[in-house]
């Protein structure tokens, strides 16, 4: 046994700590395999802490590493042999016997002892464990921001009851240290598990209480982590997996997958909140609250249309539909709340662009329902009280799932704002000073403030209310962007009302709900995708304004017939440009990364470098002042870019490093010294280096980096290099080992302080320059793209007018529409079989209103729809699918088609088509083009026709618009044509119709519109086509043949009754007045000589 375990006999002489500290036999081989003990003094009282645990390692004869503390000589013991000697195990302890102590010594020793196991032991009642334990708060959810490199004050308390510093060394009594004055323990709540909560959830409470309603992601280390009820919200939408985490349902994500899971969210119309780590932990670990837990804090709020996407999104799919934000206002006008007064701001963020609208409505919102479809705003703000039911009713259907599974999110006004509240918010929304950087020139110049004056109040309403929760998102700068609020209808467009567009499948089709199949879809040849959504509003909003819509044809005509350089020049451009609208606005809200402004400068650069600049638009010869005006305005591009690009190293940028970006080095001054420091300290860990390759004797000894790790010295096992005791070791393999000396861990972690410092300083010289670049360089860089999307349009319209069949329309002052072998414009792309031209003349000498009879299936629908279409792309700048077109402007087009219920709002089928049907007599004019689908037919034969002739004599006698009329009544048809035979033509889809030797018919489409009335639909003939069983058809057939058999026996019984009547009638006045009859008998003579002769006909 070696001679330091003997004093562990005399338990009087010497304490130890444990067990552990017991020294065991081994052999001199064993202790080569392992590290020499280091025991611990607990009687010395000379002043000095006790000393680590050194790394010992004797077996590779390595020198020792610990150093022995100065002794008392007055006071010796059995302990000196347990003191740290540098002398090699294997020799004999050459420690001389200790003296026995004196009495005075053997006393203080043993009080020093008690003290140290009350302290040590838990044996005083202070550190006691109770009966009923709390559990230590340990931050289980947190565990990557501890640090590990500093003691908290318990340890500096308990590291003190080792060191006695009395000045009287060897006396008997020692004086008891000091008392600590620790703070009072805070009380710990319990959570719903019954465990207190932790630092980490505390945070969390605090957070979801201040941000109610909101899904909160919260950046835990390298996770964002959903909490309680969130982590519900996330295993529902996300599909991942909620579990119970001491008191909270948790559930995380990688850091790197957040905008793919915050997008998902966002589409099911949660709002989501991002709660960020606000300190780092280089600068944590030097910081007073080292040993808390990571400050958050909310970051970012999103909803779906505060949510402004990265450039180029991959998620990106709509071209047409960025989504929008919009805030309603209502004013009831009667105490029913059936008719009402709204006011409208609609925004949208991601290109923004501000749309404003006051407007009556009648009982069924068919007002409100255009607007909503036009827009399809993806967010709603809304009164919490105070919306009438019919409005609640419209607004409940139009919030629901749509067609591709997204909600349309509906946040609630608690308090509406008085107009005079509402003006004073707005007025000095625009008229900050501040905000100037980030507005638009019309800003500046008082343009909006102005414009803003004139606003109805509900609309200055509801833009107080838009402005102040948009704020909360730190996107209400989108209202300064624009140079112009828009009003939704204006003088110059026509307005298509919510049925129009879905029956026209104007924006999308009515099969699967997707753009394929649709107008835009057929039209839309654009390269960008401002482009795309320049042309989806043309589309809906058709000009009225003769001159405008002439402009237009002919630059489309222009860039058909020319040869011009410029306009290669211009379609190149085009090719391949990023959404420059919507990057725009990244740079306005301060959200562009380096690696976007690295596409969006050079695109701008392409742009200005594109054109020379003239001296007036017209240098450019294009016989088009649209053309020269856009061509004019690219060049100014060129300045503002050139400086940009000056500023910044786009190759940098494209990495994204914001801190190596400047080609100045000393305009931010901030970046340039961070960065020094850290060429410093890479210098001095250079110099290190050659200290420990002097230390090591390795003169080729280099750096290794494993994982995260860096700067490590790796060194043999084998060689059994020298390594200082206090030297860090951070990892060992079987053959190698990697340590870090003090120097090399400071050098780094000063070099980690700057780097953040770096970081900082270089994002917040990013912000400084995008902050320049809105206030400097916005307008021009808007409007060049307002000039491009206007481009794209009208070279897709080329490409349109360049195909097959395609002519350019001749607009005129009078109120004809003239189509000659007009076509379907979607059919003829859908199909394969080519599509059946029709011609069509109405007004200027013809029939304004025409009426279609024809089978089912017989191509009616199909033709009407053909005629509004074709209106439609003329009046957008189209060239359109027909030999020619000649027609007076329209200022509206309206349509009654199809058979559906609206359940939702408590609608009938037959009640959705009267009220269809009202809407449109309330609105149509003289200029208008009305179609109407068989109406009448959700009800009774005779109420059904009775409607159909009344609807139609009050568009042909009041509204003198243009109508087409679709009906199975041909009774209704004919009377209609006798009593207007100027204003009404009838008119049918053409057929052959064949009998077989069984009986039943075979009929063919001829799909050509000809002149008369078909006096059959052949239903029983569609059902053959549908697949019906023969039976059920040869019943029906027989059927039918009676009944119709019945009716005319029915109406020439009534003729005969009514010619008698009507004959005794006749006898009466001519014996009574000896005159010539009236001129109501005489009409009835007149109607009832037609109706004999068609029944005549009949059989």
């Amino acid at each position: 046994m070696p001679p330091s375990s003997k004093p562990l006999s005399q338990s009087s002489q010497q304490a130890t700590l444990s067990s552990f500290f017991r020294s065991t036999s081994s052999t001199p081989s064993s202790q080569k395999k392992r590290r020499a003990l280091s025991p611990i003094d607990l009687t010395g009282d000379d002043g000095y802490p006790p000393a680590k645990k050194s790394r010992v390692s004797t077996a590779r004869g390595s020198p020792s590493r610990g150093s022995s503390r100065p002794t008392s000589d007055s006071r010796t013991s059995a302990a000196e042999q347990w003191r740290f000697s540098p002398v090699s195990p294997e020799k004999p302890s050459t420690a001389k016997p200790t003296p026995p102590r004196s009495q005075a010594d053997e006393g203080a020793s043993k009080l020093r002892h008690e003290k140290f196991k009350e302290k040590l032991l838990l044996e005083n009642s202070k550190f006691r464990l109770k009966k009923s334990p709390e559990p230590i708060i340990v931050d289980d959810s947190d565990k990557e921001e501890d640090d590990g490199s500093d003691s908290d004050d318990a340890f500096k308390q308990l590291n003190a009851l080792f060191t006695h510093k009395g000045k009287n060394k060897g006396k008997a009594k020692v004086p008891a240290p000091a008392p600590v004055k620790r703070p009072k323990k805070a009380v710990e709540v319990l959570g719903p598990n019954g465990q207190p909560y932790t630092p980490l959830e505390l945070q969390v409470l605090q957070l979801k209480k201040e941000n109610s309603g909101t899904v909160l992601m919260v950046e835990v280390g390298y996770k964002y982590k959903f909490f309680d009820n969130d982590a519900k919200v996330a295993a529902k939408e996300l599909g991942m997996v909620a579990f119970n985490d001491r008191n909270f349902l948790v559930a995380s994500i990688p850091t790197h997958r957040r905008d793919v899971h915050l997008k998902k969210l966002l589409a099911q119309g949660y709002r989501v909140g991002i709660v960020r780590q606000i300190e780092t932990a280089a600068l944590k670990k030097i910081g007073d609250n080292r040993n808390a837990p990571f400050e958050r804090k909310l970051t970012h709020l999103f909803t779906a249309a505060t949510y402004v996407d990265d450039l180029d999104s991959v998620d990106s799919v709509d071209r047409y539909t960025p989504p929008p934000f919009m805030c309603i206002t209502e004013e009831t006008k009667s105490t029913n709340g059936a008719d009402v007064h709204f006011g409208m701001i609609s925004i949208c963020p991601s290109t923004g662009d501000v749309v404003w609208d006051d407007f009556e409505d009648g009982p069924m919102r068919i007002e409100l329902e255009t607007r909503l479809v036009h827009t399809r705003p993806t967010e709603l703000l809304l009164p919490r009280t105070g919306l009438s039911s019919p409005t609640g009713r419209m607004l409940n259907h139009f919030t629901g799932v749509t067609s591709d599974g997204k909600k349309t999110r509906t946040e609630l006004i608690d308090e509406m704002l008085e107009y005079d509240d509402a003006f004073s918010l707005v007025s000095d929304f625009y008229t900050d000073k501040k905000r100037a950087a980030a507005a638009s020139e019309s800003f500046k110049s008082g343009k909006l403030m102005a414009a803003i004056t004139d606003f109805p109040k509900r609309v200055v309403i509801a833009l107080a209310h838009a402005i102040k929760y948009l704020s909360a998102f730190n996107i209400a700068d989108a209202f300064l962007e624009t140079d112009f609020f828009t009003k939704f209808s204006t003088r110059a467009h026509m307005l298509l009302a919510a049925n129009t567009l879905t029956n026209l499948e104007i924006y999308r089709n009515e099969t699967d709900y997707g753009p394929r199949g649709s107008l835009v879809w057929v039209l839309d040849r654009t390269k960008t995708k401002f482009g795309a959504r320049l042309l989806r509003s043309w589309v809906g909003r058709p000009l009225v304004d003769k001159r405008i819509l002439q402009e237009r044809v002919d630059a489309v005509e222009e860039i058909l017939a020319s040869s011009s350089e410029y306009l290669v020049s211009l379609r190149m451009v085009l090719k391949g440009l990023p959404d420059l609208a919507q990057g725009l606005c990244r740079i306005q809200y301060g959200r562009c990364t380096p690696e976007e402004l690295a596409v969006l400068l050079p695109s701008f650069n392409k742009i200005a470098n594109t054109f020379e600049t003239m001296e007036k638009p017209s240098d450019f010869g294009f016989q088009c002042s649209l053309l020269n005006e856009i061509l004019f305005t690219l060049p100014n591009l060129r300045g503002p870019i050139k400086k940009l690009l000056g500023a910044i190293s786009v190759k940098e940028a494209a990495e994204g490093r914001k801190e190596s970006i400047w080609t100045d080095p000393d305009r931010y001054p901030g970046i340039r010294d961070a960065d020094l420091a850290i060429q410093l300290i890479a210098f001095e860990l250079e110099e290190e280096l050659k200290a420990v390759r002097k230390l090591l004797r390795m003169p080729s000894l280099k750096w290794t980096s494993i994982a995260n790790d860096e700067y490590l010295i790796e060194v043999k096992k084998a060689d059994r290099r020298p390594i200082p005791a206090s030297w860090h070791c951070v990892s060992k393999t079987k053959y190698f080992e990697r340590y870090q000396t003090p120097v090399i861990r400071q050098k780094l972690e000063e070099r980690a302080q700057y780097q953040e410092k770096l970081d900082a300083e270089a994002t917040n010289a990013f912000l400084l320059f995008l902050k320049e670049i809105a206030e400097n360089h916005y307008s021009v860089m808007r409007d060049a793209v307002n000039k491009l999307a206007t481009a794209d349009c009208l070279l897709g319209f080329a490409q349109i007018a360049h195909q097959e069949g395609y002519t350019k329309p001749e607009f005129t002052d009078d109120d004809t529409l003239e189509i000659v072998n007009g076509r379907h414009p979607m059919v003829e792309v859908l199909r394969e079989d080519p599509f059946v031209p029709n011609s069509i003349k109405m007004g200027n000498g013809s029939a304004r209103h025409k009426i279609i009879t024809g089978p089912n299936m017989g191509g009616k629908s199909s033709t009407v729809r053909m005629i509004a279409l074709i209106a439609i792309m003329a009046q957008i700048g189209s060239y359109v699918p027909a030999e020619s077109l000649k027609f007076g402007l329209l200022d509206s087009i309206h349509t009654r088609m199809g058979a559906f219920d609206d359940l939702a709002r408590g609608r009938s089928t037959f009640m959705v088509e009267m009220t269809e049907t009202s809407d449109i007599l309330h609105s149509a004019t003289g200029r208008s083009l009305v179609i109407l689908d068989e109406l009448g037919r959700g009800t009774s034969t005779f109420d059904g026709m009775a409607i159909a002739d009344a609807v139609l004599q009050q568009l042909v006698q009041k509204t003198k618009c243009k109508t087409l009329f679709i009906t199975h009544y041909p009774l209704v048809a004919s009377s209609l044509e006798r009593r207007f035979p100027v204003d009404i033509e009838n008119l049918h889809m053409s057929y052959a119709a064949d009998t077989r030797i069984d009986g039943t018919r075979e009929i063919t489409f001829l799909y050509r519109l000809t002149q008369g009335i078909a006096t059959e639909s052949f239903g029983i003939e569609c059902g053959r086509l549908a697949g019906l069983p023969e039976s059920i058809l040869s019943l029906a057939s027989d059927k039918a043949s009676k009944m119709q058999e019945e009716v005319k026996w029915r109406r020439l019984q009534n003729l005969v009754c009514k010619s008698f009547k009507l004959v005794k009638k006749v006898d009466t006045e001519t014996t009574s007045t000896a005159t010539s009859l009236s001129g109501n008998t005489v009409e009835e003579l007149r109607k009832l000589v037609e109706a004999l002769r068609m029944t005549r006909e009949g059989y």
